[in-house]
């Protein structure tokens, strides 16, 4: 008879087949990877997931990724960056500001380019090559401004002679009026007037003596001479002008670039086309009137300054009437108040009816705005600024109208 061994006495006895947990671990059946695509995705799940090692490092802040982090949130290296950038965008801006004249000379020969360009165009479009065509336009240019030159000095010499010889008979004149009287007999005036004007004065103030009426004429020279060659060379290389500029933009949005900065193109040589047809009308008028009144000999001259204070904007014609009215007055008081009545009418006529009518498709640019941009270009760069700031207003009105605006309203 057998006996049952005692449970309470001795426990129960382990099975000797039983695992270890290492060795029952190393026996557990390794899932297989499924193969196919769903396969390959399983592979990249297990190499991508992060191991208990990679959190540990990332927790305590080791490894090469904490310190390219911490390299890059180093308060060392943020200030150097930005005082190197801002370094690089004051050197830029002083380069720009001690090179803003040659800047402005640029700009105009560019605008004068454009403004010429479609001339070009047009004698292109009947067979001439277009190095022919620019020489066409820049020799017509070059007579236009010689015949300018020869007329204007001699008259201009002769003018300002009879006024200095002249002034003080008129000044004297000047007495028979009581009030005038009084304040001379006050303060002196006219002879401290006919003084200035004889002594040689006006002419030192005006441009620092010699040495500065010198450094004024050379500097004028110098400018023209480059306003020319770049205007020249930008007619002869217009074509592969535009092409670099539209280079400039990526692939996607050349198409828009392009149509902008022909449109940008077409509003500043539309202007400067529309000033040429501007002054065209006045000087011929001025011309043709000064004939009319007796005054055959001056016509030519007062013609081309009338040409040449219509290039300014706002206050070119009011200062034209002006230097012509007072060459009539020298002449006689009946041919200076016509001179200065048929002057101011033609001056509101030319306001009111043909500007508006040049400008209205070339530029497209409001009123206000025009005197705004014409007052900003003055005080700041004088009178090129003042001449390229209207054409400059134009294109930026247009972007306004073509870009910000459109980005708005999607918004």
């Amino acid at each position: 008879m057998s006996v049952l061994p005692d449970e309470g006495a001795g426990g129960a006895e382990p099975e000797k087949n039983a695992l270890t947990p290492s060795e029952s671990a190393a026996a557990r059946p390794t899932p297989t990877t499924p193969s196919g695509p769903r396969g390959w995705l399983h592979r990249i799940r297990r190499v991508t997931q992060p191991t208990p090692a990679d959190l540990d490092a990332d927790t305590v802040g080791a490894g090469p990724r904490s310190e390219v982090s911490l390299a890059r949130r180093s308060p060392f290296a943020i200030g150097f960056f930005v005082t190197l950038g801002a370094l690089t965008a004051a050197g830029l801006v002083f380069g720009l500001y001690r090179i803003s004249s040659v800047v402005l000379l640029v700009m105009l020969a560019l605008y004068l380019a454009l403004g010429l360009n479609p001339l070009v165009d047009r004698l292109s479009s009947y067979g001439l090559r277009r190095g022919i065509s620019v020489l066409l336009v820049a020799l017509a240019g070059l007579a236009i401004l010689g015949l300018a030159i020869w007329a204007i000095l001699p008259v201009a010499a002769e003018q300002i002679n009879r006024l200095l010889l002249n002034a003080p008979s008129l000044l004297q004149e000047l007495r028979a009026n009581p009030q005038i009287a009084d304040w001379d007999t006050r303060y002196d005036i006219i002879s401290r007037v006919s003084t200035f004007l004889t002594s040689g004065e006006l002419l030192s103030g005006l441009f620092g003596g010699l040495w500065g009426a010198g450094q004024a004429v050379v500097g004028m020279v110098l400018s023209t001479m480059v306003t020319v060659v770049l205007t020249v060379y930008l007619l002869a290389s217009m074509p592969a002008f535009k092409e670099a500029l539209y280079e400039l933009a990526p692939a996607s949005r050349r198409p828009r670039v392009r149509y902008l900065a022909n449109e940008v193109f077409s509003r500043i040589g539309g202007y400067v086309t529309g000033l040429f047809i501007v002054i065209i009308c006045s000087t011929t008028v001025a011309y043709m009137f000064l004939n009319v009144i007796g005054l055959s000999q001056y016509a030519l001259a007062l013609a081309v300054v009338v040409a040449l204070c219509a290039i300014i904007p706002l206050i070119g014609s009011t200062l034209s009437m002006l230097i012509v009215s007072t060459v009539a007055f020298t002449f006689s008081p009946t041919q200076g108040f016509i001179t200065l009545a048929f002057l101011l009418t033609y001056q509101q006529f030319d306001n009111y009816f043909i500007q508006p009518r040049v400008f209205q498709r070339s530029v497209s640019v409001p009123g206000p705005l025009v005197i705004l941009a014409a007052l900003a270009g003055g005080v700041l760069y004088g009178l090129l600024g003042a001449l390229l700031a209207i054409p400059s207003m134009a294109a930026a009105m247009l972007l306004y109208r073509e870009v910000l605006i459109p980005a708005l309203n999607r918004r």
